[in-house]
């Protein structure tokens, strides 16, 4: 017989809230259900938020700024001025050797491309730009895509529902749902437009570490993974590509992952909370 995984304790001697009751019932079911470290506290959600403000006013400056001619390391710059000069730091700088402030990944690049002087935006280039802000020890992580000038119709249809599915995840995420839930709606949704969803790479938990729990997949069952609950935390990131779901990272510098096939990919990301009556954004 599987054991349960006992996730959710009650403090000895403390009074058993609703919440504890709802999410013991859930383990109780065999059900996969977070800790409690995982539900942030109203003061961490703020902070959370705080950093989210600055996360997206970078966003909105490269969106204002990025152009044909430009260089990926120009987006870097302008990612890594903003921040500082904001109070905050950018999380990728460093994080596990990652060399820059910035994610810029172009056309066939799924995501962790890494900015340079020698890359050039190019008219028709569909480009994700990932940024991740750290602010008084609190982390937001948000990705947009931009086309560059004008691009194939196929491009733009895949960078189109690239964003419809990420706002479908957000839709299927309700409280007491399951983390499958939202990996089946968007699994979907690229599958009917004829893409495909990148399985080895996911959203996480986000918020006082870069990466928590739980692994947000963009595939799966409904009913399935961690039960959403109130307070958690996390990204939704979906990658979906024009052809192959399957990709490998670029041996030369560790980081880069590219389609196997080398078509497009599109990506759009946003941080949530979940709340007792759906996800709210706390990056745009």
């Amino acid at each position: 017989m599987r054991r349960n995984k006992i996730n959710w304790r009650v403090p000895k001697g403390a009074e058993l809230t609703e919440l504890d009751k709802k999410v013991l019932y859930y383990q109780n079911k065999g059900c996969l259900v977070p800790t409690r470290q995982l539900i942030k506290t109203p003061e961490q959600i703020e902070g959370i938020r705080r950093s989210g403000i600055i996360n997206t006013g970078v966003l909105d400056l490269v969106e204002s700024e990025i152009r044909a001619g430009m260089s990926t390391a120009q987006i870097d710059k302008l990612v890594y001025d903003y921040t500082v000069a904001h109070g905050a730091i950018p999380a990728p700088l460093n994080y596990e050797g990652f060399p820059k402030s910035v994610c810029t990944s172009i056309n066939e690049v799924v995501c962790h491309g890494i900015p340079s002087e020698d890359e050039i935006l190019e008219e028709g280039d569909i480009i994700n730009v990932d940024v991740s802000t750290i602010l008084d020890g609190y982390y937001s992580d948000a990705s947009r895509m931009f086309i560059i000038g004008k691009t194939t119709p196929e491009k733009e249809k895949l960078v189109n529902v690239a964003k419809e599915c990420l706002e479908i995840g957000m839709q299927a995420a309700q409280p007491f749902g399951f983390v499958g839930d939202i990996g089946n709606a968007i699994e979907k949704h690229a599958k009917k437009n004829g893409f495909s969803v990148v399985r080895d790479l996911c959203g996480h938990g986000v918020g006082l570490e870069f990466h928590e729990e739980p692994d947000v997949e963009h595939f799966g069952k409904k009913g399935t993974g961690m039960l959403l609950v109130p307070g958690m935390v996390f990204t939704i990131e979906p990658m979906i590509n024009m052809g192959t779901w399957e990709v490998f990272v670029d041996e030369e510098d560790g980081w880069t992952v590219v389609t196997e096939d080398e078509l497009p990919s599109a990506q759009w990301e946003h941080t949530f909370v979940m709340t007792e009556n759906g996800l709210e954004i706390l990056t745009h």
